[in-house]
């Protein structure tokens, strides 16, 4: 589901489930071949007293031992096969979950991320896909239990009517007082889960930003607040402990009591020889017997509420709303880059603005209003749809193309991007064109090099290279942490000029660099994008003035349009602006 019709979560499961029903079906057999062979164990038992033993017959006692043998060997092997089978179903059922969140949460449409941290997600994909996939590996149990409990209350019909009818007519109340007993249990299941994903997304934000947090003497704060977000997920942990402990205690004494009621029956049975000694043995054998399938039909109950409140959990991501809507409209053939922007306008900062940038033009803009920065920057990278105006490349509107055709025509690099563990070669080939590192893989090495070297030097991050021990070859640990924050606003503007996507939009490329750094980036990349579109968001003189004119948007719209020289010479607030 690719979002926006959000399933609930016994539905979700009953798909984990109905999607290994070939695999279940295959532990269905394994598991009722265990279970049955246990339930006969008792019964052999009493047959061996009554018709061997008493008798004396050895020929007949050593048949049925054999039986008793063979009954063994299948319930071994039952469990065997039966066990391995529904492991296999429960890790394919959680690896197509996984698959499934994966996929919303990198779907173009975006949404699934809003109002979650990364973390959260990390925990939701392990943890709670754990927990809703771990259906399918108590679904066979709780089926073999039911068949067990039903071969036992033919066997003690075929001993005793009234303990068989006791069994038949007592199971159906006792497993009904058991899942209302798991209700509390999955309430406090659902918080636990939520309280420890929030938990996991603060713990891996403080990662993150470690070297920040240490930079600005902020580490106390920090971890006063992942403190008090852990107790909290401490908290929840505890109260769904103390739910399963209650759940599984009140489930113990409500099946003690009524095993107790089906050993003492028997046992006055016995007393007036209603029964036979096989058949008291067989009774009480089957009475204990009766623990383990009725744990097993309970444990499902127990299992089914914990995999629910995951479940639903999952299916709140996978049903979340898109932030933008999905166009269907083909894909400009050959781009020439001409950007227009008409009556653009949202409640966060832009009203009504019109903008017009020519095929291959180098512009500058500058946004007096980091609000409206941020939302024309979103926009344009189609993360949100505008409340009014559009944004038209060659005569096409953005949001009538596909959201990832439309980036891929259209690209918006933010000056904060982050940085993957790789090679430094391997994450500026990630920003091409077509295939990102496979393509970049697939050509030869002349190619290979050309295009880094090109995109390298127009960005400054060729010094970046030759700094490292390896290279471009050089490992680079995830987020780039491992660089300085020039090195990697570099590196992140060297990825954006190898992608050398029809409109390129800058947001402030160079706010870590130097300014001798700062004006050969200015040079390389005017040389680099020249014939390509290119709007440069940013308020540096440096950049501006290798920019064919400028645009300022103050107070949400268009104030001013010209060269940096112009503006410069005549508009007091761009002056301020740029050279404050």
């Amino acid at each position: 589901m690719a979002g926006g019709d959000q399933p609930a979560g016994g539905d979700l499961l009953l798909t984990a489930v109905r999607g290994q029903r070939r695999r279940l079906a295959g532990g269905v057999v394994g598991a009722i071949c265990h279970q049955g062979g246990e339930a006969l164990v008792p019964v052999l038992i009493g047959v061996i007293i009554d018709r061997a033993v008493a008798t004396g017959a050895t020929s007949g006692l050593l048949a049925w031992l054999g039986a008793l043998a063979a009954d063994f060997v299948l319930l071994s092997l039952g469990f065997r096969f039966g066990f391995r089978v529904t492991v296999n179903a429960a890790e394919w059922a959680g690896h197509d979950l996984r698959l499934r969140v994966a996929a919303r949460v990198v779907d173009d449409r975006g949404g699934a991320e809003t109002g979650r941290l990364a973390g959260e997600l990390t925990n939701l994909a392990t943890s709670d896909v754990r927990r809703a996939s771990g259906v399918n590996l108590v679904m066979p149990g709780g089926t073999a239990g039911l068949a067990g409990l039903v071969v036992a209350a033919v066997a003690l019909l075929n001993v005793s009517i009234v303990l068989g009818l006791l069994v038949l007519l007592g199971s159906p109340p006792l497993l009904w007082l058991s899942h209302l007993l798991g209700r509390p249990l999955e309430r406090r299941s659902a918080v636990e889960q939520e309280r420890a994903a929030r938990a996991s997304g603060v713990a891996t934000d403080l990662a993150t930003g470690l070297r920040v947090l240490k930079g600005i003497g902020a580490e106390d704060a920090a971890v006063g607040r992942y403190r008090r977000t852990s107790q909290d997920s401490l908290a929840a942990t505890l109260r769904a402990a103390r739910a399963q402990a209650g759940f599984d205690g009140a489930v113990l004494v409500l099946n003690g009591i009524f095993l107790a009621v089906v050993a003492l029956l028997a046992g006055r049975l016995a007393a007036r020889g209603e029964i036979s000694i096989g058949g008291l043995v067989t009774a009480v054998g089957l009475a204990q017997y009766l623990l383990s399938p009725l744990g097993m039909v309970t444990n499902v109950i127990g299992q089914f509420a914990q995999a629910r409140a995951s479940a639903t959990r999952i299916a709140a991501v996978l049903g979340a709303r898109p932030a933008v809507a999905g166009g269907q409209a083909d894909p400009v053939a050959h781009p020439r880059g001409r950007l227009r922007i008409d009556g653009l306008a949202c409640v966060d900062g832009l009203r009504g603005v019109d903008l017009d940038v020519a095929p291959g033009e180098l512009l500058g803009l500058v946004v007096t209003d980091p609000d409206a920065t941020g939302a024309l920057l979103r926009c344009l990278a189609r993360e949100r749809d505008p409340d009014a105006g559009v944004v038209e490349l060659d005569g096409v509107s953005l949001a009538d193309l596909p959201p990832g055709e439309a980036r891929r025509l259209l690209l918006v690099a933010a000056h904060d991007a982050d940085l993957f563990a790789g090679t430094l070669a391997e994450n500026v080939a990630s920003g091409l064109a077509a295939d990102g590192p496979a393509a970049f893989a697939a050509a030869d090495a002349r190619t290979r090099a050309a295009t880094l070297s090109s995109a390298l030097a127009a960005a400054g991050a060729d010094e970046v290279a030759r700094a490292l021990p390896d290279g471009v070859d050089t490992q680079i640990s995830e987020f780039g942490r491992s660089l300085s924050g020039g090195q990697r606003q570099r590196v992140a503007l060297a990825r954006a000029l190898a992608a050398d996507p029809p409109v390129l939009v800058l947001h402030e490329p160079t706010t870590a660099v130097d300014t001798v750094t700062e004006a050969r980036i200015a040079t390389g990349l005017r040389e680099l994008r020249r014939g390509r579109t290119t709007v440069l968001v940013a308020t540096s003189p440096t950049l501006l003035a290798v920019t064919d004119r400028v645009v300022v948007l103050d107070g949400g719209g268009v104030r001013a349009d010209g060269t940096h020289r112009h503006l410069l010479d005549s508009h007091a607030d761009y002056r301020a602006a740029v050279l404050a």
